[in-house]
């Protein structure tokens, strides 16, 4: 069976990680700790497609500079520094490479988001590993990486030209996001969509159906329950949305199609993440007590279903499960949730794309901006290898119908923005 990013309901046991935790200004706190035993998602890295994803674009040497700078790093601030730098230069770099600026250093086609991911994940290994001249806290190197998660995602650069402008003055300002490949222990080879789109469409302009001019600034989002928790997307988001005249996630979905996803649910099914961690609970949001069960987009999906956008079919997707009140067991509704039920999932399912379409649309409405900020998920088709080389044990890494799917994808996905900022 083909997992998809939030469209998969299922239960599992419950478990723990240690995320990243939001930066914090000043010294580390005293103490010396040993150095972090390498994440799951780290322990990937040795093998071999990771390997030649690197070496193919041009990235394997990216962990070990970053290594380099942080064994010259002879206080807590200059390590700041280094991570700073080196993280930024890290999402610059995947930005240029997909945008086709400078060199290609590699034959692996420039649509590819895995260079990214795989070098953060060395980038992170190394810090983890990193033994200083000086005393580090274990917080302190959790704040450390935090601060490379955040740097090397585009997350602290969503910046947009004249902001502090009347918004929707001169042009319209974007924000998307993307997610990191998934479910890699099933498909070490995997790329996600949503990630190239975000890395080929940051900080460019686009011009909508109705001749405006927009600018779109992106970011992309780890696979982790526990970052969720902890507040990345509401952290990011927070002073995005306000200057923002459109928003959409975008993730990973169903095989074959794109979906605008009408409803988003407060469940957690609890389908393992990138760390092999499930979770299976009420979404964890600030606030609890005034969360809503369901939330809902304010795209124009119709337009956007209506408009031809590319090659994939678009759909309004208005399908939910939920417990209905005074029930106990799950039902499908078809046509959205009814008063009173318990979300058991979105129409994006119950992963982690439901909860980032959940968790900026509550962040939307609770910003007052319900009613003037479109904004909501969009569900790309599932990145499928080309034909004979759907077998991972014995497949390529990539191959003429894959790059061609995945550029098809980041097309449309442009195309069902524009049509979406030509509503406003």
């Amino acid at each position: 069976m083909r997992r998809t990013l939030g469209v998969l309901v299922v239960t599992a046991v419950a478990g723990t990680m240690a995320g990243t935790v939001p930066a914090s200004a000043g010294e580390p706190p005293a103490g010396a700790g040993a150095p972090a035993a390498a994440a799951v998602e780290e322990q990937r890295l040795d093998r071999a497609v990771p390997r030649e994803i690197l070496r193919r674009s041009g990235f394997d040497s990216v962990a070990g500079g970053f290594a380099a700078a942080l064994r010259s790093a002879d206080s807590y601030a200059e390590a700041g520094r280094v991570v700073d730098r080196h993280g930024s230069a890290l999402w610059r770099r995947a930005v240029d490479r997909a945008q086709g600026r400078g060199p290609a250093r590699g034959d692996l086609s420039r649509d590819d988001d895995r260079p990214l991911y795989w070098a953060r994940l060395g980038m992170t290994r190394e810090l983890r590993a990193w033994e200083p001249r000086f005393a580090l806290s274990a917080e302190a190197r959790e704040r450390l990486l935090g601060e490379l998660e955040r740097t090397s995602r585009g997350q602290d650069t969503m910046d947009f030209p004249g902001a502090g402008r009347t918004v929707g003055k001169g042009f319209k300002r974007i924000v998307l996001t993307g997610f990191d490949p998934f479910t890699l222990d099933r498909d070490i080879r995997i790329s996600n969509p949503s990630g190239a789109t975000a890395l080929a469409l940051d900080g460019t302009w686009l011009r909508t159906p109705d001749g405006g001019l927009a600018r779109i600034e992106t970011a992309v989002f780890p696979v982790r329950w526990a970052d969720f928790a902890a507040g990345t997307v509401e952290r990011t988001l927070r002073q995005r949305l306000p200057e923002a005249d459109l928003f959409t996630t975008v993730s990973q979905g169903r095989v074959g199609r794109f979906d605008i996803e009408r409803t988003n649910g407060a469940w957690r099914g609890g389908f393992p993440d990138n760390e092999n961690v499930s979770r299976t609970e009420t979404v964890p949001v600030a606030g609890p007590a005034a969360q809503p069960q369901w939330t809902s987009t304010t795209l124009p999906y119709a337009a956007v279903v209506a408009a031809e956008t590319g090659r994939f079919p678009v759909y309004d997707n208005t399908s939910v499960t939920e417990i209905p009140a005074g029930g106990t067991e799950p039902v499908v509704r078809p046509d959205g949730p009814t008063s009173g039920s318990t979300a058991r999932a979105g129409g994006g399912g119950n992963y982690l794309s439901n909860e980032i379409a959940y968790r900026a649309t509550l962040l939307r409405d609770r910003l007052g901006l319900h009613d003037t900020l479109p904004g909501g998920h969009v569900h790309t088709p599932v990145l499928e290898f080309g034909a004979g080389n759907t077998d991972p044990a014995t497949g390529t890494v990539t191959d003429p119908g894959f790059v061609r799917n995945r550029l098809d994808i980041i097309a449309q996905v442009r195309a069902i923005v524009a049509v979406s900022a030509a509503h406003r």
